[in-house]
């Protein structure tokens, strides 16, 4: 056999699979904010995807994951901006520049952003009383693993975890409030000042306990 044949074989097959993960979830996606995501069950979904219930499980295990997906992508996000900071930086400016950013870039990951599509996710999401318990589940994965970055920096375990709470929250917790300026009625250029401003001041009231305890990345 080629010796290339298995890799190639085996990109081939996760490439498919997430083909798939991307359909099912578009698919469900769809149909909860065309109906509902309560009227929509499972069955609905694995039939209007043209696959099977024990297929659609495979790739996520509860009806609440195919909505919430896509939030899988930024559970590492933190982590991976405080790993990556620049020297003289602290975990609390890094995400204090990171989140400006992204504001400025009106990211919905944010909450601050008005495209139709983006407020409907996100209207179906805090509406629905089981995804915001199931948020809990990724918000703890996020927790986990900028609090490991931070034990490998030197910070002690439970300072660590603190700290890592304390910065996912406020990023949460920003996000939600832009969103229900938006579901409000302002637009994102309108909402954009006072977004910024309390993010200044929520990361200002991180910076004054949390620089103090936590590493500076050495020069």
């Amino acid at each position: 056999m080629d010796e290339t044949t298995e890799p190639r074989t085996t990109g081939l097959r996760e490439s498919k699979k997430l083909r798939t993960r991307h359909h099912l979830a578009a698919t469900a996606i769809e149909l909860f904010l065309e109906r509902g995501f309560d009227a929509v069950s499972v069955a609905d979904v694995a039939a209007a995807a043209e696959v099977s219930k024990p297929t659609l499980f495979r790739y996520f295990p509860t009806k609440e994951d195919l909505v919430l997906d896509r939030f899988a992508d930024h559970q590492d996000e933190a982590a991976r901006v405080v790993r990556d900071r620049e020297a003289g930086a602290g975990p609390v400016g890094a995400l204090r520049a990171h989140f400006l950013a992204a504001l400025a870039d009106r990211d919905p990951i944010t909450g601050l952003c008005d495209h139709p599509n983006v407020l409907a996710f996100q209207g179906l999401l805090y509406a629905t009383r089981s995804l915001e318990s199931r948020i809990g589940h990724y918000t703890a994965r996020e927790v986990e693993l900028l609090a490991a970055v931070l034990r490998e920096e030197g910070v002690a375990p439970l300072a660590a975890r603190l700290a890592a709470q304390h910065l996912v929250t406020v990023r949460r917790e920003l996000g939600r409030e832009n969103y229900h300026r938006l579901a409000a009625g302002q637009s994102a250029d309108e909402a954009y000042p006072t977004a910024r401003a309390e993010a200044e001041q929520a990361f200002a009231m991180l910076a004054d306990g949390l620089d103090r305890g936590l590493p500076i990345r050495p020069s």
